[in-house]
């Protein structure tokens, strides 16, 4: 797979790409979802309490489970949801069939409850029990189940069998944030994680990653320092989920290190607009091995289909308060509405040679990245997210990953970040899961045959015959055998140890902490680096210490003084000089960089697929507007995007569709786009003293809750649409002419122009840049 040759790798690989996509998408259509996602069960239910015995109801359609597989990777014939609850009568956890479970054993009416009541006992230990523990870190996560079809192309390289050409491979996904606590928000500015489990046929293999492609530390015996000082402050538990506090930018402006990955997080990159629109990156190069035991250095991409996308700032602390579970409920929704998320699993090779270098860069330092323009990323497989859980703490709250999990034709490099994350991940499950058979739990069970020699433990599942779980036995005829190469067995790459000496002490070319920071600002467009300096202004604002603030200043002026300027003047504080240490390892001066395009989020056309774009309509504009109602919903759902209607009541409106959104509870986050359809004057229910939104308003014929929704649809850059009696609102708004508000006889000539503005995401032209 040579670097030289993008173009032609691509034509290569072009139509096994359209293939796979498109044998997914047919294996996938069996019926058709629903258009609005949000049903909360697979059947309506009844208004009264059934009281006729059923068996529980089936699983939606969207919703898969882990395959049914025995402890040791055998497959059954049991189908992944009956290993739910069975039966129609309500049991004990012995299968005992109960007649009440609201009344504890009583000696009389109103006497003390029996010990004896072992309903009781039972039910309420499990309840106490029910918890384990967060996970440390990512412990605010979400899941879902997919299929991963390799394209083949990467086979010259790596014998690892679930990237040969057409091979399908189940596969889970967890997404999640660093920092926060299981319960906190998803929106939060942080590094997410992006980790896939492929349950390949020849054992596990778990890409664990982030959305960033550097880490904050070279070395993996700083993970618990980085940790402690971005977590909220041991004194008071606060902030919860954030960088924005003093011993985080007290960590980060000492420990150098950590200023390029801290340069993503204060980008957009840092506020995703969507798991479904974020990147992937496994952070460490790896070593491929192909079926000669020759060797290639690779780091893995994963490149979302949707293009990457962010939030605005505004619109994340938004979501904080108004929906802080949001880019859960959007993946699944999606999911359900049939615009299943996709990804390209792409690759970045380089030479295995013993410097382990590319173009100047240390490809064993973990805060530094290869820009595509110097190695472009080759896609070698599609990754399509197809159910979301049955249950969700059995599968992605359950889900163990490690970087350890590998399987024949990938193999690890020396990497100190990597080295203790391959210690790290085991260990942890160890609390978390209880024991070391947590690779028995069902979402963790391979599908591959299992034969360890373990026994015994918390939670064994496998019931093991055989006298001699040793080597070497005759007790058992010798089983388990080895497996070498052409048996399929692990072999580790015969990698060459350089001799030397123990030393705790890190490379020449781990000293530079600079220059990558300022090619990734320097690679932004000027909305971008906007941006930038809004999240370095807001984060320091945050820091009381102002030993803390004047420290990180220092590291912005190393990295470019007009940043630094420019965050030095929101806070209120003298630019300072870069200080010699940090300027020492690029020669004592701040040398030019190339910018890279490929780091920018801007400038490209995406599809649209699971966008959702909020149709207003006014239910007392006549027959024709609301016949233009449907006609919109209609062509709103033909071109692959969502439709939410929303009016001034719930319910069924006269033309027969249902209101997703009333006027008092719609917020122009929850939409990528606006289609006014009327002018809807103010609702029964717009009242200042029952819902505050209604006390705003420019004083239009408009409902003040519409008003808002356009005004922060307008500030968030969101395509905005109105015909007829809706240009006329937007006059009145001052928004008409605006760059993407979009104003015609026609609705189908401006919704088609609302949905080629979606393309691009945002409408950043509307607001001029101060940066440039």
């Amino acid at each position: 797979m040579d670097a030289s040759t993008p173009k032609a790798v691509a034509k290569a690989v072009g139509a096994i790409v359209e293939k796979a996509a498109a044998d997914v998408a047919e294996k996938l259509s069996g019926g058709e979802p629903p258009v609005v996602p949000g049903a909360p069960g697979s059947e309506t239910p009844s208004l009264e309490e059934p009281t006729e015995p059923r068996e529980p109801l089936p699983p939606k359609p969207e919703q898969g489970s882990p395959e049914r597989r025995t402890a040791t990777g055998e497959g059954t014939d049991v189908p992944p949801t009956h290993v739910g609850p069975r039966g129609a009568y309500l049991t004990t956890s012995q299968g005992v069939r109960l007649p009440d479970t609201d009344h504890s054993l009583k000696a009389g009416e109103r006497g003390p409850t029996l010990l004896q009541d072992h309903h009781l006992r039972e039910k309420i230990t499990h309840f106490d029990h029910e918890r384990i523990p967060e996970r440390v870190v990512h412990a605010r996560g979400a899941g879902a189940h997919g299929v991963f079809v390799g394209y083949g192309n990467a086979t010259p390289i790596c014998r690892a069998g679930f990237l040969r050409e057409g091979v399908e491979t189940p596969v889970f996904v967890r997404f999640s944030t660093v920092l926060g606590s299981r319960g906190s928000a998803d929106t939060v500015r942080d590094t997410r994680g992006f980790a896939t489990k492929f349950y390949t046929d020849e054992g596990t293999f778990d890409l664990v990653g982030n959305n960033i492609p550097v880490f904050f530390i070279q070395d993996g015996i700083k993970f618990p320092d980085v940790i402690h000082a971005g977590k909220p402050h041991p004194d008071r538990e606060i902030p919860q989920a954030q960088s924005a506090h003093d011993t985080f930018w007290d960590f980060v402006s000492l420990h150098t290190e950590a200023q390029a990955h801290t340069m993503w997080n204060m980008s957009d990159r840092g506020i995703p607009r969507s798991y479904r629109m974020m990147e992937g990156f496994g952070v460490h190069t790896f070593r491929l091995v192909d079926d000669e035991g020759a060797t290639s250095l690779v780091k893995f991409h994963w490149k979302p289909r949707l293009g990457v996308h962010s939030l605005t700032w505004e619109e994340a602390q938004l979501l904080g308060g108004i929906d802080p579970d949001f880019h859960r409920r959007d993946l699944y929704d999606a999911i359900e509405a049939g615009a299943r998320p996709q990804w390209e699993l792409g690759i970045q090779v380089f030479d295995d040679t013993p410097e382990q270098t590319f173009a100047g860069i240390d490809l064993l330092d973990p805060t530094k990245f290869v820009p595509e323009e110097l190695a472009p990323v080759h896609a070698i497989g599609l990754l399509t997210l197809t159910h979301t859980p049955t249950n969700f703490f059995a599968e992605s709250e359950q889900v163990a990953f490690h970087v350890g999990h590998l399987v024949p034709g990938i193999d690890v490099t020396d990497d100190p970040l990597l080295q203790a994350r391959l210690f790290s991940y085991l260990d942890t499950q160890l609390t978390r899961l209880g024991g070391p058979n947590f690779d028995q739990i069902p979402i963790n069970r391979p599908h591959a045959p299992v034969n360890d020699m373990r026994r015994d433990g918390f939670h064994q599942d496998g019931v093991h015959g055989g006298v001699a779980p040793y080597k070497p036995n005759s007790m058992d005829g010798g089983c388990p055998f080895f497996a070498g190469s052409a048996e399929g067995g692990y072999v580790d790459a015969p990698v060459p140890v350089a001799a030397s000496s123990k030393v705790r002490a890190a490379p020449a070319s781990y000293r530079d902490h600079i220059s990558q920071a300022r090619l990734f600002w320097r690679s932004m467009t000027p909305t971008e680096q906007e941006h930038i300096v809004l999240a370095y202004s807001f984060e320091l604002a945050r820091c009381f210490e102002q030993a803390v603030r004047e420290r990180q200043l220092q590291a912005l002026a190393a990295i470019d003084a007009g940043l630094c300027a420019r965050v030095a003047t929101s806070l209120g504080l003298p630019v300072p000089e870069a200080p010699a240490a940090l300027l020492e390892a690029l020669g004592g001066q701040q040398e030019e960089v190339a910018a890279s395009a490929a780091l920018s989020q801007l400038g490209a056309e995406w599809p649209v697929e699971g966008r959702q774009i909020g149709i207003v309509v006014d239910v007392h504009g006549g027959e024709d507007a609301l016949a233009a109602a449907v006609e919109v919903r209609e062509a709103v759902a033909a071109a692959g995007l969502v439709p939410l209607i929303v009016a001034e009541h719930g319910g069924v409106l006269d033309n027969g569709l249902t209101v997703q959104r009333t006027f008092g509870v719609v917020r122009s986050i929850e939409v990528d786009a606006v289609v006014l359809l009327g002018t809807p004057a103010p609702a029964p229910d717009a009242v200042p003293a029952r819902d505050a939104k209604a006390g705003g308003g420019a004083g239009t014929r408009l409902d003040p809750r519409v008003e808002l929704l356009l005004e922060e649809a307008y500030r968030h850059a969101k395509p905005i649409g109105a015909w007829g009696a809706g240009e006329g609102a937007l006059d009145g708004l001052g928004m008409a002419g605006a760059p993407g508000v979009v104003a015609g006889e026609g609705a189908t000539d401006v919704l088609g122009e609302v949905v080629t503005l979606l393309g691009r995401h945002r409408v950043w032209e509307r607001f001029a840049p101060a940066l440039g």
